[in-house]
């Protein structure tokens, strides 16, 4: 019996083909010296055995309607030459040592965002490997991991996927990657999959030819024709991204799934895609707990409510306003899509204590209003980061944001972000402040590749200072390969940049293992601004308390001070235990909370 409705699939009796080709009347599938014809199903479909000389490993086209052109399997499970080289039979065994493995929760999460192209100098999942113990060592629970299906050229971030199936040969063959799951599992750690479920990329993807009703003009997306999951055609669809889906979580123990751009994914079925996707993904894994997470520049809540209350069943939701935010006062710019954000002490606080800070008010950037009612949503529901692929990117020159403010600001913004209750989510290298940027790369070539530049130009012009011409040459060419290999990490950084790298791991540990900030005592939170640039976040529980005092500003002094948080619990005084500003983390010193008189507040 077939695992999945699509693809090449290894039985004892030889390979089960099968292929969704409603355009087609005849589909073959041709070998090196030999074809046979699939039989046509109905509904499209068409279906065969291979007799038991095809094995494992085997390369494979299919022939439509006898045309001179071969095709890829569009849901081929290997394309060791690429998206428009033939497929590969691939049998999914694997010595597997991860039985005891449960999955990851909602909650208690520390999220490790990497690109497998660049997280080593190798590129590779097989050097990948060699540093998923430092992970762990640093605290990291959950790896998500850029998209992987395979794309045209040598490089790409991974949103260009042709062959939603196979995971790319630019990083090692479909056991390379089963293998890293297997030793994050071995050492704690979660993996997930960024998926790409809006668009297919602009080259090596030959769906069309098997089929109209992949796409519908019906809506439009930013990065070329958009799927159809509601219009003529689309139970077909939607039963290919299913089952790309399950493919991940059964053939390679993913342990859940980051959906790429959700506000693209139009559906007006009478339950959504990515609704059906997690319902069906969870079923079919009964055994793990499964973690989905969407990015939604729609900051629209309801992706993470559970079905049951009418929303998608997905466990948590990217959190941009946060960013936005910390962005705004670590650089001193809101220009672009920062217009509608301060960096100010009320920002910080409305988003400690409510998640998305646009929760349905107007929105002058997009001249409508932006996101949904949230007030007593949990705060695991929201993905806090400092850094990730596309905010590093989008500064233009693919910056680094300790690159861009000064030191001790960081420092304290890096205790707020890792401090808040919202789960966060670091950006590979960022725990040793890897002096590689990260710059928007993809290997194209001709038109394309001059389009691509074009539309990265296009989109920075929302930057006013980048309309410069001397700053338009200075924004990394997206083809040249030395924009890619530049943006791979130097891991002896970490200890050339011990003192950052010791800021992160401490404040994982509190983190992780503090009972109050882990909230495994309902901590409640609240807070108050103390100035312009100061604020206090109180944490309370049943066992005990903690006050995180932030300064961006110049030194403060707290007199007078009628500010009830700032008051102890009865029979208690604060106590100061970490600082920001220890040397041991590069900074200058700092003063001790006293136990008489008004308190200072180092800058």
């Amino acid at each position: 019996m077939r695992k999945f409705p699509v693809g090449a699939e290894v039985f004892n009796e030889g390979v089960n083909f099968r292929v969704w080709a409603p355009k087609r009347e005849v589909v073959e599938v041709v070998f090196d010296d030999k074809s046979f014809p699939l039989i046509p199903e109905g509904d499209g479909y068409f279906s065969g055995w291979s007799d038991k000389a095809i094995k494992a490993g085997t390369h494979y086209y299919f022939r439509l309607d006898g045309g001179d052109r071969l095709f890829a399997d569009p849901a081929s499970r290997s394309q060791p030459h690429g998206p428009e080289g033939p497929s590969e039979v691939i049998d999914p065994s694997f010595p597997w040592t991860d039985e005891r493995w449960r999955g990851v929760d909602a909650k208690g999460q520390i999220i490790y965002e990497l690109h497998i192209g660049t997280f080593t100098q190798g590129g590779s999942w097989r050097s990948a490997i060699d540093k998923l113990k430092a992970l762990a060592d640093l605290g990291i629970t959950l790896i998500e991991m850029m998209p992987v299906a395979e794309f045209p050229g040598r490089f790409n971030w991974g949103y260009d996927g042709a062959s939603l199936f196979a995971p790319s040969h630019n990083y090692g063959r479909p056991d390379d990657l089963r293998a890293f799951v297997n030793e994050a599992h071995k050492l704690g750690i979660g993996v997930i999959l960024d998926v790409v479920y809006n668009h297919f990329g602009p080259r090596g993807s030959y769906v069309k030819e098997f089929s109209d009703h992949y796409f519908t003009d019906h809506y439009s997306t930013d990065w070329g024709d958009a799927i159809n999951f509601d219009r003529e055609g689309s139970k077909e669809v939607r039963a290919f991204f299913c089952a790309n889906a399950a493919y991940w979580i059964e053939e390679f123990h993913i342990d859940g799934l980051r959906f790429d751009a959700c506000h693209a994914i139009k559906d007006r079925s009478a339950e959504h895609i990515l609704s059906e996707i997690t319902r069906e993904a969870r079923e079919r894994a009964p055994y793990k707990r499964l973690y989905f997470v969407a990015e939604n520049e729609a900051q629209q809540i309801h992706l993470a409510l559970p079905i049951s209350q009418g929303g998608y069943g997905l466990d948590a939701t990217c959190n941009e306003d946060f960013h936005h935010t910390a962005t705004v006062r670590l650089t001193g710019r809101n220009e672009g899509y920062y217009y509608d954000y301060l960096g100010s002490p009320q920002e910080f606080l409305s988003s400690v204590k409510y998640g998305f800070l646009y929760q349905g008010q107007w929105y002058r950037w997009q001249n409508k209003r932006r996101g949904s009612p949230c007030l007593d949503t949990e705060p695991s529901c929201f993905v806090n980061f400092l850094q990730n692929h596309d905010q590093i990117a989008n500064s233009g020159c693919g910056l680094r944001i300790h690159k861009r403010c000064d030191p001790a600001t960081y420092r304290a913004m890096i205790a707020l972000f890792l401090l808040s209750p919202q789960t966060p989510l670091i950006f590979q290298g960022q725990e040793f402040s890897a002096s590689s940027g990260f710059a928007y790369f993809s290997d194209h070539e001709g038109e394309l590749a001059d389009q691509v530049i074009a539309g990265r130009i296009e989109f920075l012009k929302q930057f006013e200072s980048f309309n410069s011409p001397d700053m338009v040459q200075q924004i990394p060419c997206p083809n040249d390969e030395a924009t890619f290999t530049g943006c791979k990490l130097n891991w002896s950084e970490r200890e050339e940049n011990a003192p950052i790298y010791r800021l992160y791991k401490e404040l994982i540990s509190l983190r992780t293992r503090d009972p109050v900030f882990n909230n495994s005592h309902e901590t409640c939170i609240d807070g108050a601004v103390l100035s312009p640039d100061a604020f206090l976040i109180r944490y309370i529980s049943s066992i005990d308390e903690r006050l995180l005092l932030i300064n961006f500003g110049i030194d403060l002094f707290l007199d007078p001070s009628p500010e009830p948080l700032l008051a102890p619990p009865l029979g208690c005084v604060w106590e100061t235990f970490w600082s920001s500003e220890e040397a041991q983390f590069g900074g200058q010193g700092y003063m001790e909370i006293p136990l008489r008189g008004n308190w200072r507040l180092t800058g």
